[in-house]
């Protein structure tokens, strides 16, 4: 309440600034408002012989006259002379009409105003106006370099959720069960520190969660301050920082503040790496306000004061650019890797995600896990609501593996563009190019089964080869990389084979191809010619990109093997694509042709046509 006080005050104090100097100038030049008189009507009133009385100032020429019905009039002559020559014989009749009761005048000499006043009026009361604006606004920066508490700047906007707010449980949260293992020792210790305490035991001061986005680290965050039932402090990293000097470090200074007067309690901060990155990076050093808070809060976390009670957890999905002080024991004493989960993780999240959706009696969760490796937590509730949403769209009671099944490409490739003119002669293009894909595919022994392969265009492809894993991947094999690249080159080839030409839609084959050849090269050793070596470090300067962070730290010489190296690799694979298509050439006929007509084949119709079975067209 006292902040508002204070703040309505301020806002009060510039809003009657411009009052006051508007009134200043008015006061000093006499420009009241009053109403004003043609120099017409003030003779017509000494010619009716109206004025009882009248003064004037013969240097100014203002005049103050008073009429016979006792109004006054003020009005200003241009000039004295002729004013004067004009009313002069009036007055005169005037006097000679009422004798007993002649007009009264006073003629006042001009005086020279003191150059003093004119000082005050036109030099110093300007100045000091200026000076007390000026005032004003130094004290309101000063206010904000000190954190900005007196007008609320430096206060922090942290979200005290409270029990409502905090329902997640760890009951919500799947597929992450060695991860909530080691946050309920953090729940536990909130809930009974003495059983710690007996054997000497400090619960670390914060929890670092790390892993890809869509993981469910925010949610892990909430589903611990659900379990411990405390207060649960929230904040982005972006809310420390703002334009104004200290007012990072004050908010930092305050949500502490916060959370000491409601320990025990957890403080949230998503993505601090907003504010944790390393300092000192970068080619023009660091940003001093960004470290100001990142120091501050490194204080607060393990300095000089106390801070029992007070855990803080915070995620990141770029632990590599956070300042090594803040990850150390001490202060983030545990990392926690939140990563993609595995077959059974993913059917656990999807059981979640099912609850109070109506499934078909065909939808399976176990084959939908195993079909949708590589996805997150976000992707597979983004998945669920993709199928429910369609079937509202298709008008059915429940959603069927139908509805999963399209609604797993769309997560993946994107929305069909079925309203896309195409003309006939790009649906050829398009078919034997996904089909060199497909064929290359099929006769490729590391690579999974092709899912389903069409020509309509769905995101920014003109049409898609996809291939869903059965299996998770722990490591990638050098063999399995280059079928993958064989894979790539696929469509190019059977452009190449069948249309005598090359077109741009190969353009994202290629750069993917490229760039697997050359991490074969640089960072897996996996190049017989230049051996187990890395080459190019990424560094961590932060602030210019991971592009132009990239350290060249090899001869010329040896860039120039780099590229023979990547060369090679993929001249062998094109070469070895290249044999796979003109060997089964009448596949990619045949595949091309029921692309054509149907545009889009499935993973079972594509077996059929690959094994010479007979394939009936809906």
């Amino acid at each position: 309440m006292e902040n508002k006080n204070r703040t309505l005050r301020s806002i009060l104090i510039f809003l009657s600034l411009p009052i006051f100097i508007v009134l200043a100038f008015i006061m000093l030049n006499g420009i009241l408002p009053e109403k004003t008189y043609n120099y017409s009507e003030i003779v017509e009133h000494f010619k009716k012989h109206e004025v009882v009385e009248y003064d004037m100032n013969l240097g100014s020429g203002d005049m103050n006259i008073k009429l016979a019905s006792g109004e006054q009039i003020q009005y200003t002559a241009p000039s004295v002379n002729l004013i004067y020559m004009d009313i002069k014989d009036y007055i005169n009749e005037y006097n000679a009409e009422n004798p007993d009761k002649p007009m009264i005048y006073n003629l006042v000499k001009p005086t020279d105003t003191s150059w003093l006043t004119s000082l005050f009026s036109f030099v110093i009361l300007p100045v000091l106006i200026l000076c007390f604006v000026g005032w004003l606004f130094m004290r309101k920066i000063s206010i904000m370099g000190d954190g900005g508490r007196q007008l609320g700047f430096g206060r922090a906007k942290a979200k005290n959720m409270d029990r409502e707010s905090r329902k997640a449980t760890f009951k919500d949260v799947a597929g992450a069960d060695e991860e909530k293992e080691e946050l309920f020792e953090i729940v536990d210790f909130l809930k009974n520190p003495k059983k710690y305490n007996a054997l000497g035991a400090r619960i670390p001061k914060g929890v670092l969660l790390v892993g890809p986005p869509g993981t469910g680290k925010t949610l892990l965050a909430r589903a611990v301050a659900g379990e411990a039932d405390v207060p649960f402090f929230s904040m982005s990293g972006s809310d420390f920082v703002e334009m104004f000097v200290g007012v990072g470090a004050s908010r930092v200074r305050d949500l502490f503040e916060q959370a000491k007067k409601s320990s025990p309690c957890i403080i949230f901060i998503d993505e601090i790496d907003a504010v944790g990155r390393r300092r000192g990076a970068g080619l023009g050093g660091g940003h001093d306000e960004r470290e100001q808070t990142l120091n501050q809060m490194l204080v607060e976390m393990d300095g000089f004061g106390a801070n029992e009670g007070v855990i803080v957890i915070a995620a990141t999905n770029r632990v590599d650019i956070l300042d090594p002080a803040l990850t150390r024991p001490g202060r983030f004493d545990r990392q926690i890797v939140v990563g993609y989960p595995d077959v059974k993780g993913r059917e656990e999240i999807l059981r979640v995600h099912a609850k109070g959706k109506p499934f078909a009696s065909d939808v399976k969760l176990k084959v939908i896990a195993r079909g949708t490796a590589g996805f997150t937590g976000a992707d597979l509730e983004n998945l669920v609501n993709e199928s429910a949403i369609l079937a509202v769209r298709r008008g059915l009671s429940a959603i069927t593996m139908k509805e999963i099944e399209e609604s797993t490409i769309k997560v993946v490739m994107g929305s069909e563009k079925r309203s896309k003119v195409v003309t006939e002669e790009d649906k050829r293009h398009t078919a034997y190019h996904e089909g060199g894909h497909a064929v290359a595919a099929y006769f490729c022994e590391t690579q999974d089964k092709v899912h389903e392969v069409s020509i309509i265009p769905r995101g920014s492809a003109g049409g898609y080869t996809l291939s869903l894993p059965e299996k998770d991947e722990e490591y990638k094999f050098k063999n399995k990389m280059l079928e993958d690249i064989v894979v790539l080159l696929g469509g190019i080839v059977a452009e190449r084979l069948i249309i005598h030409d090359t077109s741009t839609g190969a353009s994202s084959d290629i750069q993917r191809a490229t760039k697997l050849a050359r991490s074969m090269v640089t960072k897996f050793g996996m190049s017989e010619a230049l051996g187990p070596i890395v080459y190019g470090s990424n560094s961590d300067e932060v602030f210019i990109g991971r592009d132009m962070g990239h350290v060249k730290d090899y001869s010329e010489s040896t860039a120039a093997k780099i590229d023979e190296e990547i060369k090679k690799i993929i001249m062998e694979c094109n070469k070895r694509t290249e044999k796979i298509l003109t060997e089964h050439i009448d596949k990619l006929h045949e595949v091309a042709k029921i692309l054509v007509d149907k545009e889009k084949i499935s993973g079972k119709e594509f077996e059929k046509i690959m094994s010479g079975s007979e394939v009936v067209l809906e």
